[in-house]
């Protein structure tokens, strides 16, 4: 009897590769987008880029499927959309392009 072959799982993206893929697809879309560097006096929870169009600003978190926000990105989403503000939790490109 042969043995079966295992099917090699698909490799989970990290966090930086999703985050290039956004931005070139953003700015391919005409979107100016930038990174948030975290660091001492940055605002607490904020999301790793922005992005900007026609006067639109968006707050973009990357995460990695199955990645979770901490409770400070929770409550900066939770002010941000109070606001008035858009907070897109991105873990792909297809949800941009379901959004924007």
């Amino acid at each position: 009897m042969a043995a079966r072959s295992k099917k090699p799982k698909a490799a989970t993206p990290k966090e930086s590769e999703i985050r290039a893929q956004v931005k070139e697809f953003l700015q391919w879309q005409g979107w100016f987008v930038f990174y948030h560097l975290q660091g001492l006096g940055s605002y607490p929870g904020l999301p790793d880029m922005q992005a900007v169009k026609d006067g639109r600003t968006i707050y973009i978190e990357i995460k990695r499927p199955g990645g979770r926000q901490s409770p400070k990105q929770k409550k900066f989403q939770q002010d941000l959309e109070v606001a008035g503000g858009i907070y897109i939790l991105a873990r792909n490109i297809d949800i941009l392009k379901s959004l924007i």
